[in-house]
């Protein structure tokens, strides 16, 4: 039966107690992670989300009563226990931080009693996630996950004081928005006072930020919610008066402090920058990976005359034949090149070309015999490939072989172990394009989103060239993954009427959507910018985890459901009625 805890109080969390306090009475609190009954001795490790403490229970010190109830001890029961503390008689346990000292309790109260747990409380657990997430309360016990949160939660005050300090204000914008029309993957809340009209939870703070700076607020940030991914939160800001040069810079100096305060790690400034065109000719990525190397080379001039029908066509095409050099990987066997060549295909490659160089430089190839021997020793020259190199082709529109390569990069580095999670590799990518051509809708679509600046000397071309104008757009890239992004907004009216105009908005359309703003725009727009952080995402890299999942408390899967509280479900109809809402049952084929 559980005991009360009145009369009670903590001295100490379990790995504040050190060899400092020899020989002191200490109060601690916690879940018993294992028992051990060595027949007169009972050895406890006491759990907190400090880490671990050695309890000693014998009956002369603590008394015939505490050492029965210590019998009882079993895994995640809740207790706490007065006692000295005093060297380890034993061996000392190099494992722990308290692993030269043991409290030798004096009483013992077991506060809560707990059914064995469904699966281990323990560090890197094999457990599948589907029964860790339905269970997540007791997951979250485990050591690696607290110190995941522990983590995150240090990180967001470090934010929120240098950004505090770089004269930033702290305001948060609403949760409940209006729907836009392009709007179909929001998630709607309807209205109790309006019956049937619904709010919208917002994908990002973007236009109310926007209006802060209108407000004259200078610079704004918040630790943001967003619906983008079920349970997304963002490092968002705001700033006036300033160019890209000022953002990458303050930012630059926030990611400086974070990495060394949190990781150890002396971020070198500046940080590299990159435009996308050199990214994605260089790595097929606007997020690349600078941990290796194994970039891609435009290889179409030295093939253009080659009888290679896939090489020939792809050219003819308007598209490109590019490859990748795996350095020292000519000995993989075929199985494993085909292997590769299947993953290629799921990035739309219809094959991939390769060439093997033998130690004594011969090459055993998948095309060769469709090229003569100079254009093969032009091409493996053009690769820089020696003896020992398995060089890697793709043929096809720019946009297949970029997918291609840069993902066949990816995968050969990690079949290769070159992904260190400890090699933080910064870079800026700037200069996006504004615009991108949507085949499915039949017109262009912002790239980022319709209130990007264009750069100044690409807007001449925005109507008779939409496709070439790039954008005042950046993204901060960390180790292949895209930490954080944002741009230079549109001010002035003019432009952004255009914009929209490029964009197929009718005035009355974006009047609809957008008028607020607009309004706005009418009565003094400072220049500002920004940038937004997934902080999920940094919080992931930061620990080296390999999902967002292990840095947020109560994660939803990827089907945006939760397995703990089993959200979302079905509501009471009368719910329903009060708000007008009739779900329609799905129909089902027979």
């Amino acid at each position: 039966m559980a005991e009360s805890m009145v009369g009670l109080k903590r001295s100490h969390r379990c790995t504040e107690v050190t060899s400092a306090q020899i020989g002191e009475k200490v109060t601690v609190m916690g879940w018993v992670q294992k028992s051990r009954n060595k027949g007169g001795i009972i050895f406890v490790d006491l759990r907190d989300r400090s880490g671990i403490l050695q309890i000693i229970f014998e009956e002369n010190d603590c008394g015939t009563e505490n050492f029965e109830k210590a019998e009882k001890l079993r895994s995640e029961f809740v207790i706490a226990v007065e006692g000295r503390v005093e060297a380890r008689s034993g061996a000392v346990n190099e494992n722990l931080a308290t692993g030269a000292i043991e409290v030798r309790a004096e009483s013992l109260r077991i506060l809560a009693e707990s059914e064995t747990p469904p699966f281990p409380i323990e560090e890197k657990s094999k457990t599948k996630e589907d029964l860790r997430l339905e269970y997540r309360f007791l997951d979250l016990r485990r050591p690696d996950i607290q110190r995941n949160l522990m983590l995150r939660s240090r990180v967001a005050t470090l934010t929120r004081a240098f950004l505090a300090e770089e004269g930033f204000l702290e305001i948060e914008t609403p949760t409940l928005i209006k729907s836009t029309p392009e709007g179909a993957r929001d998630y709607l809340v309807p209205s109790r006072v309006h019956p049937g009209s619904f709010y919208a939870l917002p994908q990002s703070p973007q236009l109310f930020k926007q209006l802060l700076m209108v407000s004259g607020y200078d610079r704004y940030f918040q630790l943001a919610r967003a619906d983008r991914q079920p349970e997304f939160t963002q490092i968002d800001m705001e700033l006036s008066f300033v160019d890209v040069d000022d953002v990458l810079d303050v930012n630059e100096r926030l990611l400086k402090k974070l990495f060394k305060e949190v990781c150890n790690y002396d971020l070198q400034l500046p940080i590299q920058r990159m435009t996308w065109r050199e990214a994605m000719d260089r790595f097929g990525s606007d997020k690349p990976d600078l941990r290796f190397g194994m970039e891609l080379k435009n290889v179409s001039e030295v093939v253009k005359d080659c009888e290679f029908v896939v090489f020939k066509s792809a050219l003819e095409n308007g598209g490109s034949v590019r490859g990748i050099n795996a350095e020292g990987q000519g000995h993989m066997p075929r199985k494993k090149i085909d292997a590769l060549v299947e993953y290629a295909k799921g990035f739309g490659a219809k094959g991939l070309a390769y060439i093997a160089i033998n130690e004594d430089g011969t090459y055993k190839s998948s095309f060769a015999k469709f090229m003569k021997d100079e254009e093969m020793a032009a091409l493996v020259a053009a690769m820089d490939g020696k003896p020992g190199d398995l060089l890697l082709f793709a043929a096809d529109r720019d946009k297949v072989v970029f997918d291609v390569l840069g993902n066949l990069r990816l995968e050969l580095a990690r079949q290769l172990d070159l992904l260190k999670k400890d090699d933080f590799k910064f870079l800026w990518v700037t200069e996006f394009p504004l615009l991108e051509y949507s085949e499915e809708e039949g017109r262009f679509v912002a790239m980022h989103h319709p209130f990007t600046m264009p750069m100044d000397e690409d807007l001449q071309y925005i109507d008779s060239d939409p496709g070439r104008v790039r954008a005042k757009a950046y993204d901060i890239v960390l180790n292949g993954v895209e930490m954080g992004g944002g741009s230079v907004r549109i001010h002035q009216a003019d432009i952004q009427s255009k914009m929209f105009e490029v964009l197929g908005f009718t005035p009355e359309r974006a009047n609809d959507q957008f008028g607020f703003l607009l309004k706005a725009f009418k009565y003094g727009v400072p220049p500002h910018a920004g940038l937004a952080y997934g902080f999920d995402r940094m919080i992931m890299l930061m620990v080296g985890a390999d999902s967002i999942r292990d840095v947020i408390a109560f994660p939803k899967v990827k089907d945006a459901s939760c397995l703990m509280t089993k959200a979302p479900t079905p509501v009471d109809p009368k719910q329903l009625e009060d708000l007008g809402i009739e779900v329609i049952p799905e129909e089902k084929e027979e």
